[in-house]
């Protein structure tokens, strides 16, 4: 039985084929083919030096993979987004020897990409389970078109080797997609992400975990922003969340998720529940829930008066979703929506950096700086097609070399404006989300502190 997967490669293609080729977690009694398959420098140690290198290719020689592949792409003009893509293939423990997932993995790659595309194949064998791993050129050494990328080649990879399992008398997978059918999750989880099951299962698990009883579970969910779309009391409960269109279930999260298995859960951790809460620990942990930071935010915001502008928007943003490790006093946001969005970080930091740097302090100032980029890009873009138009029409080598170093030029001050431009479009189209996430949590807020004050009563 094996699993399969692959993802797009946007950084650096020699560090995705310098990982493939690592000779540390790769061995090879005998290549396929002698010709194209040459031997890597390999560390040696008493334990390997009576091995070789279990690496192959299709359509390149292993030893120049990567200055083959990036001839490809000069030769047709492709060097920029996705470089590469990065598959894996993983057997199940102790199913298969190194031969026959190597023998496996090459004729995957050749089915599935061989005849367009140039690839590394290697078998890793520093885990427990033999895998492969594959490295495709992004564009064909044929036509010069790139690789798409379609969910359907993702489910044809996963054929082709259960195919190739069948013929070497392996087990497979019987009636299992890929993406074990949730296509969505797919995507957030090969991008480190958290889908919004994901997070309602940690928010379930966390209630069940400090609930005495299922009406304290039912409150502190209530808490975290979840509204029980049916009375919590049916045998199917389900949940929104303030922006959710459609309710989940709980018992759609899984086995674990079921009431039954619940109120199981809860009345095994409900002694320790009811101990714990005459300890400092327990108290802090209910405490928690009572907390505002965003409100604790906008206060000190108001105060040096820096509220009512885009930077101070993403400042709040920001600020709720920065401790992406535990620190002493951190509230996590209240909606699941917000806590969702911590995978995009690093997304939300660029454009807060945009906007600080710039000074940046409105939509039409935000719209108005996308407009005076867009200009310079065209200006280039034009000073750029008007030397290459010279360079044409050079009659001498010295002469073309000369024009193609000043379109270089030019093309390297385009880069940073047209990088810069990105992230203020996207910032722009980032504003209304942003602001209705917030929205949410300063409503779950209020509601929070409207409940204290009627028990303080």
């Amino acid at each position: 039985m094996a699993t399969t997967g692959f993802w797009p490669v946007k950084g650096s293609l020699k560090d995705v084929v310098k990982y493939a080729e690592n000779p540390d977690k790769t061995t090879n009694p005998k290549y396929l083919d002698d010709d194209l398959a040459v031997a890597l420098k390999y560390v040696s140690n008493d334990d390997k030096t009576d091995k070789q290198l279990f690496v192959g290719a299709i359509n390149c020689p292993p030893v120049r993979a990567y200055e083959q592949m990036m001839a490809t792409k000069r030769r047709f003009g492709k060097t920029g987004g996705n470089v590469a893509y990065h598959g894996y293939q993983s057997f199940r423990s102790g199913e298969v020897t190194h031969k026959e997932a190597f023998e496996i993995g090459l004729e995957t790659a050749r089915r599935m990409w061989g005849k367009d595309y140039e690839i590394v194949v290697t078998t890793h064998l520093n885990t427990d389970n033999l895998h492969n791993h594959f490295v495709i050129n992004s564009v064909s050494f044929k036509t010069g078109l790139k690789f798409e990328n379609h969910i359907s080649d993702h489910r044809r990879l996963r054929e082709i080797s259960d195919e190739i399992c069948k013929e070497y008398g392996k087990s497979v997978l019987e009636n299992a997609d890929f993406y074990n059918g949730d296509r969505n999750a797919y995507w957030v989880h090969k991008h480190g992400g958290k889908t919004r099951r994901d997070i309602l299962r940690e928010d379930v698990d966390d209630a069940i975990n400090n609930s005495a009883s299922y009406v304290e579970f039912v409150a502190l969910m209530k808490h975290k922003g979840y509204v029980f779309s049916r009375s919590e009391a049916t045998d199917h409960p389900s949940v929104k969340a303030p922006t959710w269109e459609k309710a989940i279930r709980f018992d759609r999260l899984g086995n674990e998720y079921k009431k039954d298995r619940i109120l199981e859960r809860i009345r095994e951790t409900g002694n320790r529940a009811h101990f714990n809460q005459f300890s400092e620990p327990y108290k802090k942990t209910r405490a928690k829930y009572r907390q505002t930071p965003l409100q604790e935010l906008e206060y000190q915001l108001r105060r040096v008066k820096y509220m009512d502008t885009l930077e101070a928007l993403f400042y709040l943003f920001m600020e709720l979703l920065k401790p992406s490790t535990p620190k002493p006093n951190y509230t996590p946001p209240l909606s699941p929506e917000l806590r969702q969005e911590l995978r995009k970080l690093e997304q939300y930091q660029k454009q807060f950096r945009l906007l600080h740097d710039e000074n940046i302090n409105t939509v039409p100032e935000l719209e108005a700086f996308i407009g005076k980029l867009s200009m310079q890009i065209d200006d280039l873009d034009a000073e750029r097609m008007r030397i290459d138009n010279k360079r044409r029409r050079a009659k001498t080598d010295e002469d073309k070399d000369m024009y193609l170093s000043e379109i270089r030029g030019i093309s390297a001050q385009i880069k940073p404006i047209r990088d810069k431009l990105k992230i203020a479009k996207s910032t722009l189209e980032t504003v209304p989300k942003v602001q209705r996430l917030l929205d949410v949590e300063r409503e779950m807020e209020r509601k929070i502190e409207k409940r204290n004050k009627e028990k303080s009563r």
